[in-house]
């Protein structure tokens, strides 16, 4: 008896945070419900300083992060639908073993803070936010990164403290959620009633200031206020889905579609922005592709389509194939091409190909052959289009791209706005809004306007500071027509990048230690 009561109190606390993990997941979109990710933490954080080794408390981190990434990932699972190589129930065993990796980073996070500074509760907090923020820049770096949802994008529920952003970047709000959680754990142990009363003010106030400083309802397509810079555009979202998109019956009606909603040319020139694989055809080797697209164009217009190109190889070895982006002109001439350089595993390209292909895998985007990598980021010109007399210009990240905070900005010329041509089709009903919500924080960060579009949803017009001025939903054919606001002043994270967050953590990490070595 005593000795299951034993094995009862030492897998209590496991269970709890399985289902802490869980709910802290909820806080990001599409449900948005922030203060389960806050409570969830704080558990987190007690049964860490509660645990008696260090094996322990890496333990207990790991299971909250194995069911915070399995709940916050579902949508991975919908992907393999659209592969017939590969049987759907994969997605969910993709879903799983993809979370049990992700899971190390809090659990190293909490050992970091464990070992450093356990002695002192509020010096672990801070030794804890500084540690969670290294552990989300490692989750983006090792083995070509994964940045899907870092803590800091449950902060767009109150853009007040969102904005943040443009002095410590994303990692630091993230350092900034497990900081507030601590700090309030650390004063339920001395004062609990002050401190529940302190929180129950505060987060009245947060609810508050976020409804009057946050998006709202989105305006509908082409009723959004124009902005102050004279580059007008239309967005183009067709509502084709991943099953519809490589089906040749469906080749002529899809055509239809983006010439139907793409609209005539206007007297004025405009910016066309298509998303990502808007055509199938390689539009750097078919004139007649880029013949037909130029039609739909004015003499000054520009269209920005997502489309594979090829460089083909005449001497016998393997032709090179890249996910681009191209600028065309009324002219049926290629501007400038932008190759995606962040390339997604088991999507883009197949790793260890000789080893994963022998035993029935393939890569997700239907073909043969895997994508090269581009150079990286890059601003290109948009002739014909300025902004109070300044040329204007566009930089480019497409799909995932665009989750890599201080990686989607060429430092050598900042652009006008971003271009985030996205596939979301195949990413169930949570990827999109999460996609979106990334978005929200590279605009925050870099103080420029994100301008996303997708094939069927969510395409957005994204403001400099974060905010959405107009979308159209997931799964609806509709157009966003505008013009692109100006950017803000650059930011302090524009200018430092990532050494902001560096610094932050720092600054946190020597506070705690601090605390820790010297504080009663």
């Amino acid at each position: 008896m005593i000795a299951a009561t034993g094995r009862l109190r030492t897998l209590l606390p496991f269970g709890g945070l399985l289902f802490a993990g869980g709910l802290s997941a909820l806080g990001f979109a599409p449900l948005n419900l922030w203060p389960l990710t806050f409570l969830s933490l704080v558990l987190l954080i007690h049964y860490v300083t509660e645990a008696k080794r260090l094996r322990e408390a890496v333990a207990r981190a790991w299971v909250f992060g194995l069911a915070h990434f399995t709940v916050g990932l579902n949508w991975i699972a919908t992907a393999f639908t659209y592969q017939d190589n590969m049987p759907a129930w994969l997605g969910w065993a993709a879903v799983v073993l993809l979370s049990l990796y992700l899971a190390l980073f809090p659990a190293l996070a909490s050992a970091l803070a464990w070992r450093a500074s356990l002695q002192h509760r509020l010096g672990f907090v801070f030794v804890l936010a500084a540690a969670w923020m290294l552990s989300e820049w490692l989750r983006a770096t090792l083995l070509t990164g994964f940045a899907w949802n870092p803590l800091a994008a449950v902060w767009l529920e109150l853009p007040w403290v969102a904005q943040a952003a443009r002095w410590i970047g994303t990692y630091g709000l993230s350092g900034l959620w497990v900081l507030a959680a601590g700090s309030f754990w650390v004063g339920m142990q001395h004062r609990w009633r002050a401190t529940l009363a302190l929180t129950v003010v505060l987060a009245a106030i947060s609810i508050a200031l976020g409804q009057s400083m946050g998006p709202g309802p989105s305006t509908a397509p082409g009723q959004e206020p124009p902005g102050v810079a004279a580059i007008p555009f239309r967005v183009v979202q067709p509502n084709i889905g991943e099953d519809e998109k490589h089906d040749p019956e469906q080749e002529e009606r899809i055509a239809r579609r983006y010439v139907q909603l793409s609209g005539p040319p206007t007297p004025v020139p405009r910016l066309l922005l298509w998303p990502e694989g808007a055509t199938l055809h390689f539009l750097d080797v078919e004139p007649e592709a880029r013949v037909e697209l130029a039609a739909l164009l004015g003499p000054h217009d520009l269209l920005i389509t997502g489309a594979p190109s090829v460089t083909l190889d005449l001497e016998g070895n393997d032709d090179v194939y890249h996910n681009s982006v191209f600028a065309l002109d009324a002219a049926a001439a290629i501007r400038w091409r932008y190759d995606k350089s962040h390339l997604v595993p088991f999507g883009e390209y197949l790793p260890l190909r000789p080893i994963l292909g022998r035993i029935g895998l393939s890569r997700l985007v239907p073909g043969d052959g895997d994508f090269t990598p581009g150079p990286g980021p890059r601003t290109f010109p948009l002739p014909g289009f300025s902004s109070h007399g300044v040329p204007a210009s566009v930089g480019v990240q497409i799909c995932y791209e665009i989750i890599f905070s201080g990686h989607v900005i060429d430092e050598a010329r900042r652009p006008t706005f971003l271009f985030n041509p996205s596939n979301d089709a195949w990413f169930g009903a949570w990827g999109p809004p999460q996609h979106l919500a990334q978005a929200q924080l590279r605009a925050i960060e870099e103080g420029i306007a994100v301008i996303r579009a997708t094939p069927n949803g969510i395409s957005a017009l994204i403001s400099p500071t974060g905010r959405l001025v107009s979308t159209v939903p997931s799964h609806r054919a509709g157009v966003i027509d505008g013009f692109i606001p100006e950017p803000l002043p650059p930011t302090v994270f524009s200018r430092l990048g990532l050494w902001t967050c560096a610094l932050f953590g720092l600054c946190l990490g020597a506070i705690g230690l601090v605390m820790s070595r010297f504080a009663p």
